[in-house]
Formats: structure tokens, C-alpha cells, sequence
């Protein structure tokens, strides 16, 4: 059973303070839905679990282990997913997968199809990035997560331009990743349906800068 944790996270964007005293915990098979409005910290907190973004106090641990004792190893147990579409224009949508399969360890020869239908876009296989629609290109990087196994799926705001169909899609995919023991972090404004999902409402901590302010005034 492995266990990624976070304690007493504080952080800092342009030397802002976005929330403080923050803690998670998460294990095997959990999923974590992060909430709150815009500005609150969701994808401040993806940056930092994926350890793009060091926390300006507290700590992040793999199975008791600081990840900055060995962030190299903290990367290959992650796929992370931000905002922006991770899409060659002039690539197929085949190619762009098998292009990230190599990056991953997984074998573009078998990896790539089951990863195309697992979002429903085989049929997409060989046309050219630029000619897909803005939803197409998010199933496209979604599809990514179907290519190789990791501990730890990060996910920022998945269900953006998705439809009903592919929504359900994606939540079957992190329901079988949990399954195999995966954990998946999700921030979103909406209600994917994860089963057994914890949850955690980061306007607390935002609101908690407030009160801190106030009584340092």
C-alpha cells in the first residue's frame, strides 16, 4: 500500500500567498477531487504534488520519504496533466501518442490504439493534431494516461470541453487506473461522479490567509 502525503503546505505565487497549513493524504486505489474557486490554489497544489513548484513550507512525502530526496524517482511514479494541451500540430494523433509512449516506457506498437478508443478516438488515428477540435485535442491528452502504468495521476481541470459520452469515459479510465492500485488527484468546478472520492476545499486554506492577515492588522 503506498501513501502520498502532505503536511502544513504553505505556497507562494509572485511572492503571494495562496493558502497555508494545507494537508492531504492519499493511498493505493484513493482518488482526491480538489475544489474551490478560481484563484483558491487547485492547480497551485497540482504544481506542487507534481513537484514542478517547491511548497514554501511544509513538506510532501512518498511512503514516509521527502520527494525532494529523489525528485527524478517522484516523476516516473507521475503523469501530469495541466491546462494546456500537450499536442504537436503536425503530427497525427497517432504519432502524438507514440511519441509520448517512448517518453513513458510503453510500447507505441500496442500501446497506442488501446489508448486512442479508450477516450473514443481511433477513428482519429491518422489526421494531422491541427485539424482537431478543442475537445478532440483534450481527449488526445487525456489518451496519454492510457499509455503506461504510474502511481499517480494529476489532473487539472480533465473535464474541460468534454462531452457527457467522453466525461464518463474519463471516469471509467481513473476507475480502472484505481483498480490497479493508482491514485488520482482531480481538481474541477464540476461533479465527476468519482466513486470513494475524498474531497478537499481549498477556498478553506485561501479564506485562512484572511484571518491571519486580519489578526497580524
Amino acid at each position: 500500500m503506498n501513501r502520498f502525503e502532505g503536511i502544513s503546505l504553505d505556497c507562494l505565487r509572485s511572492a503571494r500567498p495562496v493558502f497555508r497549513g494545507l494537508a492531504f493524504q492519499i493511498e493505493s486505489g484513493g482518488a482526491l477531487v480538489l475544489t474551490g474557486p478560481n484563484g483558491s490554489g487547485k492547480s497551485s497544489l497540482l504544481r506542487l504534488m507534481a513537484g514542478l513548484l517547491p511548497p514554501a513550507a511544509g513538506s510532501l512525502s512518498w511512503n514516509g520519504q521527502a520527494i525532494s530526496d529523489d525528485p527524478d524517482a517522484h516523476r516516473l511514479r507521475l503523469r501530469y496533466l495541466g491546462h494546456l494541451d500537450a499536442v504537436k500540430p503536425a503530427l497525427t494523433a497517432a504519432e502524438n501518442l507514440a511519441f509520448w509512449a517512448g517518453l513513458m516506457g510503453g510500447d507505441p506498437d500496442t500501446a497506442v490504439a488501446p489508448a486512442l478508443d479508450a477516450l473514443g478516438i481511433g477513428h482519429l488515428s491518422d489526421l494531422p493534431a491541427r485539424f482537431l477540435s478543442a475537445g478532440q485535442k483534450r481527449r488526445l491528452n487525456l489518451a496519454r494516461l492510457a499509455l503506461a502504468p504510474a502511481a499517480i495521476w494529476l489532473l487539472d481541470e480533465p473535464a474541460t470541453a468534454l462531452d457527457a459520452e467522453t466525461t464518463d469515459r474519463l471516469r471509467a479510465l481513473i476507475q480502472r487506473h484505481r483498480d490497479a492500485g493508482g491514485m488520482a488527484v482531480v481538481s474541477t468546478h464540476s461533479d465527476l461522479g468519482l466513486k470513494d472520492a475524498d474531497n478537499l476545499d481549498l477556498s478553506g486554506f485561501a479564506a485562512r490567509l484572511s484571518v491571519d492577515a486580519d489578526t497580524a492588522a
